[in-house]
C-alpha cells in the first residue's frame, strides 16, 4: 500500500505476532519463513515478497491487507452517515427549499451538536448533523442583515461539529472542505473571535498533512489579525490560538517558540473563566492540559519528568469536556512511555477510555501506543490485548 514503509510493516507484523502469543520460532514452524527473514522483516530491514507476507499473515492470524493497511476504522454508523454529510455540503450555496425552525430552536439544536462533539459522541453527531446543516444552509440563504450574521454563527459551530466526525474518522478531504466552509460562515458572521476559532480548527488540516511550518504561520497570522483582547471571548480566542501554536511548535521541536506561545497563552487564559468559547474549552485548566501536550511533543526528559510529576498533584476537573480530559490522559500515557513506564502508560490509557471511549478508539496515537505496549509485553497481558483489539491496534 502506498505510504506504508518497511519499518511500519515490520512493527505491525511483530505486534500481530505478540498478540497471537507466538515466538519467532513458532511463526517459522507454521509459515515456513526462516527466522532470519522474520527478524529482518520485523526490523524493517527487508520488504517481504507477496508469498512471504501471505505466509506470515496466516501464521499470526491476520491478513496481508490488515498488515499493509494498518488498523481499520471502527464505527459503521459513522461511515454510513458520511455520504449524506457529503451530499449536504456539496450544494451549500444552493440549498433545497424546506422548513426552517425559529432561531431559538436552531440555537438549541446547535448547542446539542456542540455537546455531542466535546463529549466525543461521534456516532450521534454523524447521524444528526447532516439535516441540521441542511436547515442552517437554508436559514443563512433566507436571512438578511443581523439575522443572517447570527444564523451564520450557528452554522459555523454546526460545521465545526461535523468536521470532528470527518477528522476523527479519517475523511481528510471532507474535513478540509468543512474547515473552509466554517471559515466562510465565520466571515459572514463578522465576529473576530469566531474567525479566530476557524483558524484554530484549520490547523487540523496542517496536522493531518504534516505541514506544520505553514500551519504555524497561519496561527501566527490569525493572532496578528485579531483586535486587542479587550473582551473575554477575544481573550479566550487568542489564548486558544497560542495554545495550539505551542503544540505545533513543540511537534517541530522548536522549544523556545513553544514556550513563548505557552507564556502568551497563560497571560490570556488566566483572564477568562474555564468554559467553552465558540466550542473550544479555554481557561486555566485547559492551559495545564496543553502544558503537558507541549512537553510530550518536545520530548525533553526534564520537561516530561516535571509534567508526569505534576500529574500526581493535579487532574482535569470532571467539569471539563470529556474529549479534553481524555486528551490529557492520552498525552500522560505518551509521556510515561517516553520515560520508560509502560505499566503507568497503560493505566493512563484505560482512564482515557473510561472518560471518552469513542475518542480513544479513533485516536491514532492511542493505537500506536497500544501496539508498542503489546510488543513490550510480548502479548502476555490479557487486559492489554483486549484493549488493543477493541481499539483495532492489533
Amino acid at each position: 500500500m502506498p505510504g506504508t514503509t518497511a519499518a511500519a510493516l515490520g512493527q505491525r507484523i511483530e505486534t500481530a505476532r505478540h498478540a497471537a502469543g507466538l515466538t519467532r520460532r513458532q511463526v517459522c514452524d507454521v509459515s515456513g519463513v526462516s527466522i532470519s527473514m522474520i527478524r529482518k522483516t520485523e526490523g524493517g530491514e527487508r520488504w517481504p515478497s507477496d508469498a512471504v507476507l501471505d505466509a506470515l499473515a496466516r501464521a499470526v492470524q491476520t491478513t496481508p491487507e490488515e498488515l499493509l493497511g494498518g488498523p481499520r476504522r471502527t464505527d459503521s454508523r459513522v461511515h454510513q452517515a458520511v455520504p449524506e454529510l457529503q451530499r449536504v455540503i456539496a450544494a451549500y450555496d444552493l440549498p433545497d427549499d424546506g422548513p426552517v425552525r425559529p432561531f431559538p430552536q436552531l440555537a438549541a439544536a446547535v448547542d446539542l451538536a456542540v455537546e455531542y462533539r466535546v463529549q466525543s459522541q461521534y456516532a450521534r453527531l454523524a447521524e444528526e448533523t447532516p439535516p441540521l446543516l441542511d436547515e442552517l444552509f437554508r436559514a443563512v440563504d433566507h436571512a438578511q442583515g443581523a439575522d443572517r450574521e447570527q444564523t451564520a454563527r450557528l452554522l459555523a459551530l454546526a460545521i465545526r461539529s461535523a468536521d470532528a466526525v470527518a477528522y476523527k474518522y479519517g475523511y481528510r478531504d471532507l474535513s478540509a472542505r468543512l474547515v473552509e466552509l466554517m471559515r466562510w460562515a465565520a466571515g459572514i458572521a463578522g465576529d473576530p473571535a469566531l474567525e479566530a476559532t476557524a483558524a484554530y480548527v484549520r490547523m487540523e488540516v496542517y496536522f493531518s498533512t504534516g505541514q506544520l511550518s505553514p500551519g504555524l504561520r497561519s496561527l501566527r497570522a490569525a493572532v496578528d489579525r485579531m483586535p486587542a483582547p479587550t473582551t473575554e471571548p477575544l481573550a479566550a480566542a487568542a489564548a486558544a490560538l497560542h495554545m495550539r501554536a505551542a503544540v505545533a511548535a513543540g511537534r517541530m521541536r522548536r522549544a523556545d517558540e513553544a514556550r513563548e506561545h505557552l507564556r502568551d497563552a497563560e497571560v490570556l487564559a488566566r483572564r477568562v473563566r474555564e468554559r467553552l468559547y465558540d466550542g473550544t474549552a479555554v481557561g486555566p485548566d485547559s492551559l495545564e492540559i496543553h502544558r503537558l501536550a507541549v512537553a510530550v511533543e518536545l520530548g525533553e526528559q526534564q520537561d516530561l519528568h516535571d509534567a508526569v510529576t505534576a500529574a500526581t498533584r493535579w487532574a482535569p476537573p470532571r467539569e471539563l469536556p470529556a474529549e479534553r480530559r481524555s486528551h490529557y490522559y492520552i498525552d500522560l500515557g505518551r509521556a510515561q512511555m517516553l520515560l520508560g513506564r509502560p505499566q503507568h502508560a497503560k493505566e493512563s490509557l484505560l482512564v482515557a477510555r473510561r472518560i471518552a471511549p469513542q475518542h480513544v478508539r479513533e485516536h491514532g496515537q492511542v493505537r500506536a501506543e497500544l501496539a508498542t505496549l503489546v510488543r513490550l509485553s510480548r502479548g502476555r497481558d490479557e487486559q492489554l490485548l483486549q484493549f488493543a483489539r477493541w481499539a483495532k491496534a492489533v
